[in-house]
């Protein structure tokens, strides 16, 4: 197994088609179904530079921290409380203590809970592969089903979140289970006199319209309802276990409005 970034790009660049694993939660899963084969795998669980989180300035996760790690984490429970309750929302502990940050965005499954949170939280992957090393902005990073803008060589090495000038709210609904995923995820963060909300597990991707988010009253709840119906109008939904895509669309507008008046509670 490699023990270095530097090995795993070379051995990456050396055979391309070969699969990374992190945490290996969800890849297990498509691995089962039959959605995934590959014969050459490249496990990150001996790079202990990709387990460093810090704090001081900016947050910096190294891409096999885990879930655990960031929900329980004093400081980041403290300045980042919206990152640390989207992470705690997923799935269970025996889940959380294996899942990782590199895993959850490389993934892209429009199902799970944090990357609405990261991309409200202006959240930017740092990507890496022997060519050199690029930054993303996690908005940019997830484009589809399973689908982000990596290349087949590239690595997510870590993921810097700013520190935040306002208070976070995240907010899961499940519709089955208490360890469900979600049948609708809705993060706002506040920016001084701006938010940012972002709707993800009802489409193939996360989604945020900068110009509604322009015309936000803190507090004012008629505001906060036009913003949610606003929103709930732009998004083309996906059908799944967990909810319609008409039962989306009406919840989706239900769950800003809560998420804007208690972001400003």
């Amino acid at each position: 197994m490699p023990t270095t970034v530097s090995e795993v790009l070379r051995v990456k660049a050396e055979n391309p088609e070969a699969t990374v694993v992190a945490g290996g939660t969800f890849l297990g899963v498509l691995t089962r179904q039959g959605l995934i084969q590959s014969d050459d795998w490249i496990s990150l669980q001996n790079v202990r530079d990709l387990r460093a989180l810090h704090t001081a300035g900016d947050l910096s996760v190294g891409a096999m921290v885990t879930h655990r790690k960031l929900e329980t984490d004093a400081t980041v429970q403290g300045i980042w409380p919206g990152v640390a309750a989207a992470f705690r929302a997923v799935a269970s502990p025996r889940v959380r203590n294996v899942a990782t940050m590199g895993g959850v965005l490389a993934d892209a499954d429009y199902a799970s809970d944090p990357p609405s949170m990261l991309v409200a939280s202006r959240a930017v992957a740092e990507v890496a592969s022997v060519r050199g090393t690029r930054r993303v902005p996690i908005e940019e990073l997830i484009i589809g089903h399973y689908t982000t803008t990596l290349e087949e060589d590239e690595l997510i090495t870590r993921v810097v979140m700013p520190r935040p000038n306002g208070p976070s709210v995240y907010r899961k609904l499940k519709t089955r289970s208490q360890e469900d995923r979600p049948a609708s995820s809705v993060a706002a963060v506040v920016d001084g006199d701006r938010v940012r909300v972002v709707v993800g597990a009802v489409s193939d991707r996360p989604h945020h319209f900068a110009d509604l988010c322009a015309t936000w009253r803190p507090g004012d709840e008629g505001n906060a309802r036009e913003i949610g119906l606003a929103y709930a109008e732009r998004i083309e939904y996906i059908d799944d276990a967990r909810g319609s895509a008409d039962y989306r669309r009406r919840i989706v507008g239900v769950e800003i409005k809560r998420a804007l008046m208690a972001v400003t509670a």
